[in-house]
């Protein structure tokens, strides 16, 4: 710790130096009159605080409260965490290969990637991480856990697992490796003449496998009618791989995207430098709200050169570009330096937030600007479709099934009791009053939109006096609601057996079953073949 003490002051010094060749309005001298504070208290709080510290902890506290400031992409990254930052950027990181989420007290292994240590070793999902090398995790986070199951290749880890359905604890050796996580997981041909692509994170080479995954569609099929490029759910990654993935579908000196910050020597126009591989072919691309930063650069671009239509939901609203830097002791800060713009010139940024989640922003507070063939479009708040339709995992019922893990714990009893299905392509799911029954069994409540309202209508009616006169027409809405309650699980029977069908088919045939499964019954894909079938309506939307 006392070398930290002696580098801060240096630093202070050095800034105090640099203030002396400047004309910055002092600009200099307060940095380095604030750092020489900070340095000072965070010497007397080691030094003299009541209660033994953590040095570095105290520090990262002060830090993250420090970035926490600016914008929510903007973090520090440790040396304990350049794993995770290595997976963002290369898609692949050293450990076991499954996702994992916190379930109550423990974490529960909820995806295990194919041919990786975990499936290897016999994990599955559901099973409940009770300890790591013999300690508990109890109470841990998935972050916690997480990291000490990332590791170097070749070291081994024990997991004392409890697997639903088996009374014995059990304990598995994992050998970590490298896992290698695929930005395409799937592209095939969903109809005799329409193909699909789904590109689930812009990491490296995510240009090209987008490309061979378009030509050996055209090789299957040299009369492809169109085809679905898949975006939804997929929150960026590289830049320079948006550019990439773009100059699939559009020609080589096209611009993509221009950077601007405050820092002007840094400001970049990016161009496509490549034959496309087709672009002329058909093109819907889908997009929710899950789809964020190269994300949009892709859908915008494709949207400002009229080059294909897109399918789905409102984008997340991210259009800020971040580099990052060294900062020693092999950690790095991401920085938000520039803001993107696509060829129309809007900003797709979202320029309000609340608790980290953009705020939807109405079309008359954003700016018109026009696409290649003159269409209108908005800037700020995201990438809007040209074809709009409803989510339905934004029903409050597929919200509260989520949120008390439901499907995914009758996903776990499913297959403790089915030792295989059917491929995942006709895998059809076939007891919805099984479910009903399993979820009743476990005294299911959710509160709808209308709901939480009303409680809020409620409180505001008690602060203000109110109640008293409100307080029979309050019970009576309360009452309509629990009615329409008890109905909508068969209301939304469709597409509630879609979400367990998925569920169910990952467990059998991993990631690639889940999204073969998902093409049979999803409502955007089936307006996309749609419109590959309407030629002139397709055309209509891109001129209109």
């Amino acid at each position: 710790m006392k070398s930290i003490f002696r580098i801060l002051p240096l630093l202070a010094l050095a800034l105090v130096t640099m203030s002396t060749v400047t004309e910055d309005n002092g600009k200099y001298f307060e940095i380095s009159k604030n750092i020489e504070i900070f340095t000072n208290l965070y010497k007397e709080i080691n030094t003299s605080y009541v209660d033994d510290l953590d040095p570095a902890k105290l520090m990262r506290t002060g830090i993250d409260a420090m970035l926490e400031s600016l914008d929510p992409y903007t973090n520090y990254i440790s040396e304990t965490e350049i794993e995770g930052f290595r997976y963002i950027t290369d898609g692949k990181y050293n450990g076991i290969g499954a996702l994992i989420r916190k379930m109550d007290d423990y974490v529960t292994i909820t995806e295990p990637y194919a041919d990786c240590p975990a499936a290897k070793a016999g994990l599955k999902a559901g099973d409940i991480i009770l300890a790591v090398d013999g300690k508990s995790a109890k109470g841990k986070s998935s972050d916690d856990v997480s990291y000490i199951l990332k590791g170097f290749p070749g070291t081994n880890v024990v997991l004392t697992i409890q697997r639903p359905g088996e009374a014995k604890e059990m304990e598995v050796t994992m050998t970590r490796d490298e896992v290698v996580v695929p930005n395409v997981p799937y592209s095939g041909l969903i109809s005799e003449d329409v193909g699909y692509i789904a590109l689930t994170t812009f990491t490296r080479n995510a240009g090209k496998n987008v490309g061979d995954a378009l030509r050996k569609l055209k090789e299957q099929q040299p009369d492809l009618k169109g085809v679905i490029f898949d975006l939804r759910g997929n929150g960026g990654g590289l830049l320079t791989e948006a550019v990439n993935v773009s100059n699939v579908f559009i020609p080589k000196g096209e611009l993509v995207v221009t950077t601007k910050g405050k820092v002007k020597d840094w400001d970049r126009s990016f161009k496509t430098l490549n034959k496309p591989v087709d672009e002329n072919i058909p093109l819907v691309v889908l997009v929710d709200k899950g789809s964020a930063s190269a994300s949009e650069i892709v859908s915008g671009v494709l949207q400002d050169l009229d080059r294909g239509v897109l399918i789905g939901q409102r984008s997340y609203g991210k259009g800020l570009v971040q580099n990052t830097r060294d900062v020693g002791y092999n950690s790095k800060v991401k920085m938000t330096t520039a803001k993107y713009y696509i060829p129309s010139g809007r900003c797709i940024q979202g320029v309000n937030y609340e608790d980290g989640i953009p705020i939807d922003i109405p079309d008359s507070l954003r700016t018109a600007f026009t696409t290649r063939n003159g269409r209108k479009v908005l800037d700020g708040g995201g990438v809007s479709p040209d074809v709009k339709l409803a989510k339905f995992s934004d029903l409050s019922i597929i919200k509260g099934l989520r949120g008390e893990h439901l499907i995914f714990d009758y996903a776990t009893e499913y297959c403790l009791k089915n030792e295989s299905i059917a491929a995942a392509e006709e895998f059809n799911f076939d007891d919805f009053d099984g479910f009903v029954k399993f979820v009743a069994a476990k005294s299911f409540e959710y509160d709808t939109d209308t709901e939480k309202a009303l409680k809020k209508l409620r409180s505001e009616a008690k602060d203000e006096a109110f109640l008293a006169e409100i307080d029979a027409e309050l019970a009576a809405i309360q009452k309509k609601i629990l009615e329409r309650k008890e109905n909508d699980l068969q209301q939304y029977r469709t597409e509630i057996t879609n979400l367990i069908e998925k569920e169910i088919a990952s467990r059998y045939y991993y990631q690639q079953g889940k999204i073969e499964v998902g093409l049979k019954n999803d409502p955007e894909i089936a307006e996309a073949v749609r419109l590959f079938d309407n030629p002139a309506e397709y055309q209509k939307v891109l001129e209109n």
